[in-house]
């Protein structure tokens, strides 16, 4: 307070003009600006990687279900064999003519159905396949914008130290370790 010319501070006002003199110019808005930046695009990245994650998944129930319906196709397969083959072993047994043509018809449908039967089988074990690729690509985009996202976790807690410490050469740390995680979320983004 001052009165008549004579100005006496108090602990607070100690402080603020101990840190004005001392503190690096700037050096808390620059880091709380920074701060934002990271959080700003670490939300970004993990919201990616969330959305890769779930997509991965889908993949692979889409994967399953497929391989799923190409075994019952490969049931229905096996089924066909087993009427082929009783039909052949009848056809064997048979005395009369007319059996035996009878028989010889149906060996043949059969034939003719189970390579219906098996194009489609493994057409189905094709399309299983393929999900199962692009989930495999999707869980490493995911690993990819998880680990962009940790860089920048990491980097927000440097600058909180860096900001309770008034440590210049942290900042220089958040900034290189930010730039880590924007370089990895450019990767993921690429599908690197």
């Amino acid at each position: 307070m001052s009165g008549h010319g004579f100005h006496v501070h108090g602990p607070h006002d100690h402080e603020l003009e101990h840190a004005a003199q001392h503190e690096p110019k700037g050096f808390a808005g620059q880091l709380a600006v920074i701060t934002a930046i990271l959080a700003t695009v670490g939300a970004f990245f993990s919201y990616m990687g969330g959305a890769t994650q779930a997509n991965a998944g889908l993949y692979k129930n889409d994967a399953a279900i497929k391989k799923t319906e190409a075994s019952n196709q490969w049931a229905y397969y096996q089924s066909k064999s087993s009427k082929q083959n009783l039909s052949e072993l009848a056809l064997d047994l048979s005395n009369s003519e007319e059996q035996k043509a009878k028989y010889k018809d149906k060996i043949a449908r059969y034939e003719k159905e189970k390579a219906e039967i098996k194009e489609k089988a493994e057409a189905l074990e094709a399309e299983s396949k393929h999900f199962d690729e692009l989930s495999e690509g999707q869980m490493h985009q995911h690993h990819r914008w998880a680990q962009a996202t940790t860089a920048l976790q990491v980097s927000i807690a440097i600058a909180a130290i860096a900001l309770l410490t008034k440590r210049r050469w942290m900042e220089g740390a958040t900034l290189v370790i930010g730039g880590i995680g924007v370089v990895l979320g450019a990767l993921a983004a690429a599908h690197i």
